[in-house]
């Protein structure tokens, strides 16, 4: 870490180390994601790598075959894009379900970015501690099973297929009482609580889809509630303020719950404070209660201290890049000890070990994810100006690309020009393109964007996704003066699921 300055205490105390992030937490623009602790020192990374958890198509011709049914089926109701705010539908098929929601206890995440990596983190520590866990996130990168996972792997396509005909006539049956069908995410949701009923799993990890209060992901009494960053998006559904923003996102605080609070701007705090408040439940904040001690850079992720709930946990090795995943890690723990009542009714700390087990075995497909060498290629779902902005810093941090080249697609609904300025100061050159669904942004009028922001010289359009791909990995390898090029594909998690299955990850 850095010399203390004359007017901090002693930073070899970790309480006045910790006492320092707060000060520096106080004091930073609160539009800032992250809280900048820690050294950038190289270590070495132990344990076994994490394999890859995204599933490919089924081998079985028949299998595969009933899942594209129910792919296409579910793509038949209203995509997840258009919406009815309410939670009258997923209640009524609940109800005709059987409540399955209420057979296990839950952890609600929502927040703007950071979700579906704090909730493969929370995952990863419940069930190293014996847990049977459900877990519930969304998009996916590649396959629709991977948003119903069990027991940390995502739901096998034959169970996603059963799982979908059990609850078919239920959905039938509330379709013909509602104005309006069911939804594709909310059939989703339905399907994830059933499955999650039937296994049965000790704890269900949910992220919501957007927002929170009428987000069909809410009709569970989660115990603890999670708020990862809280940025701008989906402005035109949420809010354009961060406050207008989290007033949505705090109707996942249930009463009695404990609230594990990310760092965030200042008028969303005051919001999920004031809810908190209302619904009598405890708040534990990041960088008064809980934070990032110190954070070095190691061989393939990162080594941190962390302060939890119940106390400080070293030598956590985090096989993910950027500070943004090491403030994910702090959140993700703070809301497993709170599950587990720590700094409440049980003094003490988790056990370190399992602790650090659980976090060497965390991957995070598509986030910041190398998938090749020579030049390295990376993804990373970005697709707001502050995931961009965290991507960036975490690029910068931990690549030292002599040259990284971009390949973007973005949906047409996104601050698309945001997206290009965070990514402006690190890229010299940026090809862009589309992806194949209906929301990708055309690639010329993304063009005529990226031109305003980058310039003529530095700009490439190629609409296919495989051309942009050849092209960028061309332009990083066209001079033995760039050996250490590199690209970044991002935008959109849609372009880097299509991006990772051209690449050959399956």
């Amino acid at each position: 870490m850095s010399e203390p300055r004359p007017d901090r205490p002693d930073a070899s105390d970790p309480d006045d180390t910790f006492a320092e992030i707060v000060d520096e937490a106080t004091q930073r623009d609160p539009d800032l994601a992250v809280i900048e602790a820690g050294s950038r020192t190289l270590r070495a990374a132990s344990g076994p790598p994490p394999t890859d958890e995204v599933p490919a198509r089924p081998a079985d011709p028949e299998v595969d075959r009933a899942l594209r049914a129910v792919e296409q089926e579910l793509a038949g109701r209203w995509g997840e894009t258009k919406l009815e705010p309410s939670v009258t539908r997923i209640a009524a098929l609940m109800d005709v379900l059987g409540e399955p929601q209420r057979a296990y206890p839950s952890i609600h995440i929502t927040g703007t970015n950071g979700k579906t990596s704090t909730a493969r983190m929370i995952e990863a520590l419940l069930g190293a501690f014996d847990l049977r866990t459900g877990r519930y996130t969304s998009p996916h990168v590649q396959s629709i099973t991977e948003r119903i996972s069990l027991d940390g792997a995502p739901m096998d396509p034959e169970r996603f297929v059963s799982t979908y005909e059990d609850v078919k006539p239920y959905v039938e049956m509330v379709d013909a009482q509602q104005p309006y069908r069911l939804s594709f995410f909310e059939v989703l949701t339905g399907m994830a609580y059933a499955a999650f009923a039937d296994a049965p799993v000790d704890v269900a990890v949910v992220e919501v889809g957007m927002g929170g209060t009428w987000d069909a992901t809410n009709v569970i009494d989660a115990s603890v509630a999670v708020v990862t960053p809280i940025s701008l998006d989906h402005t035109d559904r949420l809010g354009s303020t961060p406050g207008e923003i989290a007033t949505e996102k705090s109707g996942i605080i249930k009463q009695g719950a404990t609230v594990i609070l990310a760092q965030q701007p200042v008028d969303a705090a005051q919001v999920m404070l004031k809810k908190a408040v209302e619904a009598d439940a405890t708040v534990a904040r990041e960088g008064m209660e809980f934070g990032v001690v110190s954070r070095e850079i190691a061989v393939g992720g990162q080594l941190l201290t962390l302060r939890g709930l119940g106390g400080e946990y070293d030598n956590v090795f985090l096989p993910l890049y950027g500070a943004h995943q090491a403030h994910n890690a702090v959140v993700a723990l703070c809301a497993v000890e709170a599950f587990f009542g720590v700094g409440a009714e049980q003094p003490g700390a988790l056990d370190a070990d399992i602790v650090r087990s659980a976090f060497a075995s965390v991957i995070s497909p598509g986030r910041l994810e190398v998938v090749r060498s020579s030049p390295t290629v990376v993804l990373d779902a970005a697709h707001n100006p502050a995931g961009a902005r965290a991507t960036a810093e975490g690029l910068s941090e931990a690549f030292g690309f002599s040259r990284l080249i971009g390949v973007v697609g973005a949906s047409g609904d996104k601050d698309v020009r945001g997206l290009l300025e965070a990514f402006e100061p690190i890229c010299a050159e940026v090809v862009v393109t589309q992806n194949s669904t209906p929301r990708a942004m055309d690639a010329d009028a993304l063009a005529a964007v990226a031109v305003e922001v980058f310039g003529h010289d530095r700009v490439q359009v190629e609409p296919r996704l495989d051309d942009a791909l050849e092209a960028a990995i061309t332009l990083a390898e066209e001079e033995d003066e760039y050996a250490g090029a590199g690209v970044l594909v991002t935008g959109s998690v849609i372009t880097v699921g299509e991006a990772r299955l051209l690449l050959g990850r399956r």
